[in-house]
């Protein structure tokens, strides 16, 4: 039986390597020719626990989450305790012999057994369950063969062998035990997915766009970026500092930045609360900067290994004093590789920080693509030509607000930068009834200027909703998937998705359907910001807030219960 979408779910505790185990198959459906979609759920602890990596396959790419499982791979009795209720009424659970059940549903594999008698060390366990879930899958064993080449094949050949036959051992286990439980089939197609994470997108977009710099500290889930940046430093060609906390990460990135560098850092909700006095700098020297908000739920630790969307307002009202600045929200890992670009853009152009807002489940999730074509993508430059100006003023008052911007050295110029309040050569005033009008009053005409160049949310809408969804950032796909599910109990739904949120942009919302907000936190943040800016009133306000993702599912049973 070929299913066009099908959800695997792996589960075990820390350290039992499922994340591994996914990794594999993942790449092994990809190169299959199907599209991937792939987040995981883990506690915070470096062993023990249970935890869960979720696939979903299918022909075409679907970036949503599921939480039901059509096959349950356990490595564990814990986990199958766990997430048993997460299989669905015909799916399979593969689990090892200590989870014996005398149920039609279940197949025991002592991945453990198997693999220190078929190949001599436990250590292939991994690859033993790999081998399993290909079978069961309907999945050619030679294509999980070429993953494993290409994963395996530095090590030497004793070691690809050792995990060819491991693969082996499950794959005809597997094919033994399933008989007529395990219908699926997937057989090889022509089509090519890519597959990356958000965690991946971002630092390769701010290579791209021109970043050489970033300092960070390590904070989960922002802690893959630097990672990342820092593993391929030669390739990529960006210098990677770990600083001793997040004031020292900040200040680094600006200084970096007012040298000519185009410079960022990456945190998470405790460390960017750290750095807002850091972000009222940036504000005042109009110095550019790119700060990557990776959302977790909070307050102080928190979940710190789950996903939310709880800072939306802490990152617009961030840093003391009015001045302007961009908060850009990416819906999946292309488009956060495309706001990166626009981040740097836009700070560099206006001379100020750009805040971009992700969250655990975007960080560690990984999207299929068909391409990841960015034709219209491409970064520019904005520092100002010495040779150019006569007299450099830092400060200069313009009509909208952007100074013409020199890095010290550039020229002969001297470049004067002050946190103080100061003048058009950067110099400490008190002039308080000309200069220091003048001075905010330019710092706010950029902030209008910018909400120019805002974009309008995206639009799913038709004149016969009865309502429409509107939501932001990462919630995008599960938003999509619950206006199908709606759909099919006749409940005509649209959506209004915001990835720019602000400053917003000149919208009209329209009139007629009732709205609702649909968001990863329990206060509305979203709905408390429209209302406030545009004076629109919502009907309902769908909220998520125990950590994990919205899923289609939950957005429909939300508001059938609501309704």
């Amino acid at each position: 039986m070929f299913v066009k979408d099908l959800n695997v779910v792996i589960a075990g505790s820390a350290g039992e390597g499922i994340q591994t185990i996914g990794d594999i198959l993942a790449k092994t459906l990809a190169l299959q020719g199907y599209s991937v979609f792939t987040w995981n759920e883990y506690e915070s602890r470096i062993r023990g626990g249970q935890n869960s990596y979720s696939i979903r396959v299918g022909e075409e790419p679907n970036n949503a989450p599921l939480l039901n499982a059509d096959i349950l791979l356990a490595m564990n009795g814990g986990a199958v305790k766990k997430y048993r209720g997460l299989l669905k009424e015909q799916g399979v659970l593969i689990a090892q012999n200590e989870a014996k059940e005398a149920k039609e549903d279940v197949i025991g594999i002592p991945f453990d057994e198997i693999a220190k008698e078929g190949v001599g060390e436990e250590i292939y366990a991994n690859t033993v369950a790999v081998g399993a879930l290909t079978s069961v899958l309907g999945v050619d064993l030679q294509t999980l063969k070429r993953v494993l080449e290409r994963i395996f094949s530095e090590k030497g050949k004793d070691v690809l062998e050792a995990n060819y036959k491991a693969a082996e051992i499950g794959f005809e286990r597997a094919v033994c035990d399933c008989g007529d439980r395990c219908p699926w089939t997937l057989p090889p197609r022509r089509a090519t997915h890519f597959l990356i994470s958000g965690n991946e997108a971002i630092p390769i977009a701010a290579a791209f766009a021109g970043c050489r710099f970033i300092s960070a500290y390590p904070m989960s889930p922002s802690t893959g970026i630097i990672t990342f940046l820092a593993k391929e430093q030669d390739r990529l060609g960006v210098f990677c500092e770990q600083a001793e906390d997040e004031i020292g990460a900040i200040n680094m990135a600006l200084g970096a930045s007012y040298a000519g560098a185009r410079a960022m850092t990456a945190t998470s909700g405790g460390g960017f609360a750290l750095m807002t006095e850091g972000i009222s700098l940036a504000g005042m020297t109009e110095t550019p900067l790119v700060i990557v908000l990776a959302q977790r739920p909070g307050p102080a630790t928190g979940l710190p290994t789950r996903t939310a969307q709880g800072d939306l307002l802490f990152a617009i009202h961030a840093g003391h004093g009015e001045f302007p600045k961009l908060v850009l929200a990416p819906s999946d890992a292309k488009d956060a590789f495309q706001k990166i670009v626009r981040a740097f853009n836009l700070a560099d152009k206006y001379q100020t920080p750009v805040i971009l807002l992700t969250d655990q489940f975007l960080a560690d999730a990984r999207y299929s693509y068909r391409d990841f074509e960015n034709s219209d993508t491409r970064p520019v430059y904005y520092l100002a030509d010495p040779s150019a100006i006569r007299e450099y003023r830092r400060y200069q008052l313009t009509s909208d607000g952007i100074s013409p911007r020199l890095y010290p050295g550039q020229g002969k110029h001297l470049v004067c930068v002050d946190s103080d309040e100061h003048d058009e050569e950067g110099h400490i005033t008190e002039d308080l009834p000309e200069t220091v009008q003048s001075m905010v009053e330019k710092r706010l005409a950029k902030f209008r200027k910018l909400r120019s160049e805002v974009r309008p949310p995206e639009e799913f809408c038709s004149d016969d909703m009865d309502l429409i969804l509107v939501g932001w950032g990462s919630s995008r796909a599960a938003i999509l998937e619950g206006i199908r599910l709606l759909e099919e109990k006749n409940v005509r739904a649209g959506m209004i998705h915001f990835t720019e949120v602000w400053p917003l942009p000149e919208y009209h919302f329209p009139e007629g359907p009732s709205l609702w907000t649909v968001e990863s936190n329990a206060t509305g943040q979203l709905a408390r910001l429209l209302r406030s800016e545009f004076g629109v009133s919502f009907e309902k306000t769908i909220s998520r807030y125990d950590g994990l993702p919205l899923t289609g599912e939950y957005i429909a049973r939300q508001i059938y219960a609501q309704r």
